[in-house]
């Protein structure tokens, strides 16, 4: 990984534009702004075509000998397949309401990272080769041919493109960007430029069912290792259920919650949850993962991934399914199973055995967001809490870019939150809710070897935590998504020192009073409550 730079030098941007046209101004790929190539097994084990070992750096990209061909057809066919795709080509007028509105343009400075211009990098190869002006006029018309170079920079940018949809909030036309760099991204695929960060997961997903290739054994011993955990916090022991035929819910959670943290500890809050309230659920080692990194190669590969919880789902003759903290999870879950998959006619419309609560946003797709669930647990008043728990923490809320914009959950998290903490402050109005800045690592582009990438990326969020750190003292930053939890510790650590980063259920599981629990003196994380060091030491 190339030496970071300090923050004080990446704060430093420029948003002069460069003299040339963009067409004129090739790309300049560098070390830190990208993510290595997938290996050749796993996209071979996925069935990805032309899988191939390759280097961003290399001069030659080994591409198959009929690239162009395969390129163009790959267009030509979702032009035919996708309608909104051939919209979107058609109908932006470049007015640039959407310029400053992304991440990656705001930290970088770079114009081929306007969301308009972005687009423009797939449109101009449209117009030369699909449209009769563009065939015609070539260049005064916006049109370019298509070349290794063109092809390296259309790679180059879509994979600085997190699909969070915050441009597609402030378009006039209703663009999409995210699906716009979607299908960027299927068409290189195409040619076997996939990346490592997201072939591994997909292929890990194919063959256990889970992003990190964990086994059921694993599984089971990570479970009981929390178990242990919470034992020593509340002196209960839980039995976490697995693979249970007949529960009533299925129970599905970003596997990164069983592995790694802050993770954990969010899984521990579900774990306390789950046995406080007495619910008929199962944990699944099949459908092992919430997440779906099919969603950032092809809609095809999503479906296949997808299909294991519902498949899961009807094996263990669950009535519906709840799902955990996780954000991309959310936005295929509701906004693409039923196209995918077709309705799950299976289950049932999903109710609360708690409190009697129908949920209605669930009709369709028959999957609750945990934060919903929740929230009607504490409306209805089944839930005991002690916020003195969480004291501690002086607390502010992400809202995660597919479960706030792709869904609208923007208030059961503030919610929950308020009624397990004492302490919440809000960042700024314009960075929250539908028009939250994203992590900067989302859509599969959470490595190592892009962290300059990532840490620009993220830096208008780490700024509005800046914000409220500097006048709030704030040290927690809370969320409901598991790539959250994953690309957020190494992002306040380098812009806002002092800021730690949870689960909202790590939150709960603190403050939740169980029956039967002994007197608390440690958190989910084994670290002793302020005012209980002496009853730590006896």
């Amino acid at each position: 990984m190339p030496k970071l730079p300090k923050p004080e030098e990446l704060s430093k941007i420029s948003l002069i534009p460069p003299e040339k046209s963009w067409m004129d101004a090739p790309a300049e790929i560098r070390e830190g702004m990208f993510c290595h190539p997938a290996k050749v097994k796993e996209l071979e084990a996925v069935s990805f075509p032309n899988a191939h070992k390759w280097s961003v750096m290399d001069k030659d990209w080994n591409l198959p000998v009929d690239w162009k061909e395969i390129f163009l057809n790959g267009i030509k066919e979702r032009l035919l397949r996708y309608r909104s795709f051939h919209v979107f080509m058609d109908i932006c007028v470049r007015c640039g309401a959407c310029a400053d509105k992304c991440h990656f343009y705001i930290s970088t400075g770079d114009p081929k990272n306007m969301p308009v211009l972005r687009a423009e990098l797939l449109r101009s190869i449209y117009r030369k080769y699909f449209t009769a002006s563009g065939k015609i006029f070539g260049k005064f018309a916006g049109a370019r041919e298509l070349t290794e170079d063109v092809l390296k920079e259309l790679w180059y940018y879509y994979y600085q493109c997190t699909e969070c949809r915050r441009c597609s909030l402030f378009c006039p036309y209703g663009i999409d960007q995210a699906e716009i760099t979607m299908i960027g991204r299927e068409i290189t695929n195409l040619l076997g430029l996939n990346i490592g960060w997201i072939g591994g997961p997909v292929a890990n997903s194919f063959r256990t069912g889970n992003h990190l290739g964990l086994e059921p054994h694993t599984l089971k011993n990570i479970m009981e290792t929390l178990a242990d955990d919470i034992e020593e916090v509340t002196g209960i022991r839980i039995d976490p259920p697995i693979n249970k035929k007949g529960a009533e819910v299925l129970f599905v959670a970003p596997s990164g919650d069983l592995f790694g943290d802050p993770g954990v500890y969010t899984a521990m809050g579900y774990l306390m949850l789950m046995h406080e309230i007495g619910l008929d659920y199962t944990w699944s080692t099949y459908a092992s993962e919430g997440g779906n990194f099919g969603f950032f190669t092809s809609m095809e590969m999503a479906k296949r991934l997808n299909s294991k919880v519902y498949a899961e789902a009807k094996r263990l003759g669950v009535k519906w399914i709840l799902g955990g903290e996780c954000g991309h999870m959310w936005r295929v879950w509701h906004q693409f199973m039923n196209t995918w998959n077709g309705p799950p006619d299976f289950l049932e419309e999903p109710v609360s055995p708690i409190t009697g609560t129908k949920f209605e946003s669930a009709k369709s797709a028959k999957v609750v967001h945990i934060m919903e669930f929740v929230a009607d647990l504490i409306k209805h008043g089944k839930l005991k809490f002690d916020p003195s728990r969480n004291d501690h923490l002086k607390v502010t809320f992400h809202d995660s870019c597919n479960t706030a914009r792709g869904m609208g959950i923007f208030e059961e998290p503030r919610y929950v939150i308020k009624s397990v903490c004492n302490h919440f402050h809000e960042m700024p109005e314009e960075t929250i809710r539908e028009r939250t800045f994203c992590c900067g690592s989302g859509s599969g582009l959470n490595a190592s070897e892009n962290m300059e990438l990532r840490l620009r990326g993220g830096f208008p969020r780490a700024s509005a935590v800046k914000y409220v750190r500097e006048r709030h003292g704030v040290n927690m930053l809370a969320n409901i998504c598991a790539l959250d939890r994953a690309a957020f510790p190494p992002l306040m650590n380098y812009w806002v020192p002092g800021v730690d980063v949870a689960g909202i259920h790590e939150l709960v599981g603190n403050a939740l009073v169980m029956e039967g629990e002994g007197e608390r003196t440690m958190n989910l994380r084994l670290e002793t409550l302020p005012g209980k060091e002496e009853a730590e030491d006896v």
